[in-house]
């Protein structure tokens, strides 16, 4: 296939035709190419059967009979069993390091020497060679000098990079596509760059939205101490996660703000301040969704995948003096790639491998949550209070004076017609020591009781309620002058149901939610997961709005995305199924320099 040898040609005959011997060759590379070309789809590249690989002692090894297809769909036969000098094989006086692989690749040698009746006067073609013996052979590289192979997991697993410096690569890996109500891994990978003496340590926190670790929480803490590799070595661990059975079609793994540190002997690195990887949520089984994925893949891409005209055998550790060398031991496992019928198996084995374990997961989480029974016990609840808010401005003029009213204009609160009770608060921004900077405060009452020596407003408020059109007006009247030109408040409008539903307030009475985080410090762009805290109820379908327009972006699962500009932005979240059971976040989002970041 890395010769392109499609699309196929074949000999079209005809009465009367000529054959020639171009003829007679494309004859045979039809069904020659057709057939490599099967074997490339079908089976992938790789060890059939046999081709084991021993030392029998410290200067020679034993590689046993079989059968193997390189990546351009060429059957290499081993028909029986060799044994080889390691000095006498190809390859070997140009080793450099300890550290060899011993591959195997297909060989054409011409053989059967004939009389040449057609040479036409020509010495040199006086005799030709008469059949093509199709044969093997073997050579020598260092480990390092061999092209690594492409795995088609490039289009399937996700990377995203929590540190690079001159000696290692962090990366976090898990697979871009999960299904719904099973498990998932996610991989923690660490790779060695350089042959520099150093040690690792790293640690960082990943939000999961949609995914819940073994201990119940939507948060997993990856971590590496005192790790020391190799040149080309990689480490990785593994945590599984319980994909949620949510009605979205994506979510996201990201990585909290300025929580990866890393240090190298002691020494501290940079790394990544966030990241974000989308997930796409699916409804397929896992095998559905790996052998869909593998069947979308292209022939271009199949024909980057098995370019490898080659097949590794074994790797074989030496102890080398300056003049001799000792065969220390032969590492097969890792190396080998065996090939299962229908070629796309090894594949599928490698990406299902993400959905297997034998640990349950949930049931992890229902012995620390409590009896497994709790959301069975739960009654069926009527529909509750349905709950709106917003931001309205009644604007001042110049030279307001005590006494004056002024109204706001008609706000429709979304609550439909009939019965709503609203209630307005004032929002001013004040200097908070504790977050170093300007923050947003909204006072339910007379403002003036947390008079702090900065001016507040003084006014009565009211709010006229137009029940037979879904809308309300409010007013104020102020007791003093103030410089305002705008009153800005909060207002926030609640439906309860009619009739015998009203009752509804005892079925939430001491339940409540609350954010892991209510207020969190981001760069511009950033992205962070509103986690949500159950307290006196069960964990219940939580949803997420901004408040304020320009505030940034909150998908449905709560990952907010920070606006391009600064300033204090507020996040809603909200029981979908009792509205009135709420909580609010908020994102301080500004510029965060290098000194920072660091920090």
């Amino acid at each position: 296939m890395a010769n392109q040898m499609y699309p196929f040609e074949k000999n079209r005959y005809y009465p009367g035709k000529m054959l020639t011997s171009a003829d007679f060759q494309a004859e045979q590379d039809y069904f020659v190419n057709r057939m490599r070309f099967s074997n490339v789809l079908m089976y992938g590249s790789g060890i059939v059967c046999g081709l084991g690989t021993f030392s029998l002692d410290d200067l020679s090894i034993l590689i046993e009979s079989g059968v193997a297809i390189d990546g351009e769909g060429r059957e290499i036969i081993v028909d029986n069993s060799v044994v080889k000098k390691l000095s006498a094989i190809d390859g070997f006086d140009s080793l450099k390091t300890d550290r060899a692989v011993l591959c195997l690749k297909y060989n054409e040698k011409e053989v059967h020497s004939v009389y040449s009746v057609n040479s036409t006067g020509n010495a040199s073609k006086e005799y030709e060679y008469n059949r093509i013996s199709e044969g093997y052979e073997l050579f020598l590289t260092d480990k390092d000098d061999l092209k690594p192979d492409y795995v088609a997991e490039t289009e399937f697993l996700v990377r995203e990079r929590i540190m690079k410096s001159d000696n290692f690569l962090v990366e976090v890996m898990l697979p871009g596509y999960v299904s719904k109500d099973r498990n998932v891994r996610l991989e923690l990978v660490v790779t060695k760059l350089t042959d520099a003496d150093v040690e690792l340590t790293m640690d960082g926190l990943l939000e999961t939205p949609l995914f819940m670790s073994s201990t119940g929480e939507n948060i997993i803490a990856v971590e590496c101490s005192g790790l020391k590799l190799k040149k080309g070595e990689t480490w990785s661990k593994e945590y599984w996660m319980k994909v949620m059975p949510a009605d979205v079609e994506d979510t996201a793994v990201i990585l909290r703000s300025g929580s990866a540190h890393a240090y190298e002997n002691d020494t501290a690195v940079p790394t990544a301040n966030s990241f974000h990887i989308k997930v796409i949520m699916s409804d397929a089984t896992p095998l559905e969704l790996v052998t869909n994925r593998i069947s979308m893949l292209n022939l271009e891409m199949m024909a980057i995948g098995s370019r490898n005209d080659y097949i590794r055998l074994a790797e074989i550790k030496l102890l080398r003096t300056d003049n001799a060398y000792v065969i220390d031991r032969i590492i097969e496992d890792g190396v080998k790639k065996y090939i299962t019928a229908p070629g796309q198996e090894y594949m599928r084995n490698h990406f299902i491998s993400y959905y297997e374990k034998d640990v349950d997961i949930m049931e992890r989480i229902e012995v620390q949550q409590g009896p497994a029974d709790v959301r069975s016990e739960t009654k069926e609840r009527k529909s509750g209070p349905e709950v709106a808010t917003g931001i309205l401005e009644i604007p001042l003029g110049r030279n307001v004076q005590p006494g004056d009213v002024k109204f706001s204009g008609e706000i429709t609160h979304g609550l439909g017609k009939g019965n709503v009770y609203v209630q307005l608060g004032y929002e001013h921004i004040d200097h908070d020591e504790s977050l170093g900077m300007d923050a947003k405060n909204t006072v339910y009452g007379n403002p003036a009781l947390f008079e702090t020596g900065e001016e507040k407003v003084d006014a009565e408020v009211a709010v006229k309620v137009l029940n037979d059109k879904g809308s309300f007006v409010a007013a104020a009247k102020m007791n003093r002058s103030v410089n305002y030109l705008v009153l800005t408040y909060r207002w926030v409008a609640i439906k309860f149901p009619a009739g015998n539903d009203l009752d509804m307030p005892g079925d939430y009475y001491d339940k409540s939610i609350s954010a892991e985080t209510p207020t969190v410090v981001l760069g511009l762009k950033e992205s962070h997961y509103f986690g949500v805290r159950f307290h006196n109820m069960p964990q219940s379908s939580i949803a997420y709005e901004l408040t304020a327009p320009g505030s940034g972006e909150i998908s449905a699962d709560g990952i907010y995305v920070a606006p391009a500009k600064e300033g204090v932005y507020e996040i809603r979240i909200y029981c979908t199924d009792m509205p009135v059971v709420c909580t609010y976040a908020y994102a301080i989002v500004k510029k965060i320099t290098g000194d920072e970041t660091e920090a």
